[in-house]
């Protein structure tokens, strides 16, 4: 049983061919156009292969073979030879305002009973301060990471 039918437009062959014959692209992307290529059931295809075939040839499996054709049918040419792009959306919570806190304060003299600042200690005393309503220890490393700051050496982790 078929699920997914590739049926490719004479000019979306041709470019695919292009992707496959010159230039230099991406290696999945190659992979993935002759994918389309070989399983392609339109009438400008002179020469169909079979999946597992098409598999034992390109050295894939034949997962990646249907998971390109869903793309195809179900998202267009583009998602297919491209793969799909990362669709989740971060807000940053460290803006300049906080670094700047930030990094005053890992300047400054560390707590009674401590030698140095932990980057757990920045960030609560950050949070504690009001700079931020809350922050990992691995975002203050970032910041004082990009901003190159570190008084004497390393932090202690």
């Amino acid at each position: 049983m078929k699920l997914y039918k590739v049926t490719l437009l004479a000019n979306e062959r041709e470019g695919l061919e292009s992707i496959t014959r010159k230039g230099s692209h991406q290696s999945q992307k190659v992979i993935n156009a002759l994918i389309l290529l070989s399983c392609d059931e339109g009438e400008f295809n002179d020469h169909r292969t079979r999946g597992e075939d098409m598999a034992n040839i390109l050295r894939i499996s034949m997962r990646k073979v249907d998971r390109v054709k869903k793309r195809f049918v179900e998202e267009g040419l583009d998602t297919a030879l491209g793969g799909r792009q990362g669709q989740r959306s971060y807000v940053r919570k460290a803006d300049g305002e906080f670094e700047a806190h930030l990094v005053a304060l890992s300047c400054g003299e560390p707590p009674k009973g401590f030698a140095r600042w932990s980057l757990r200690l920045l960030a609560d005393r950050a949070v504690a301060l009001e700079y931020i309503d809350s922050v990992s220890y691995e975002t203050v490393r970032r910041v004082l990471k990009k901003t190159k700051s570190s008084r004497g050496g390393r932090l202690a982790g």
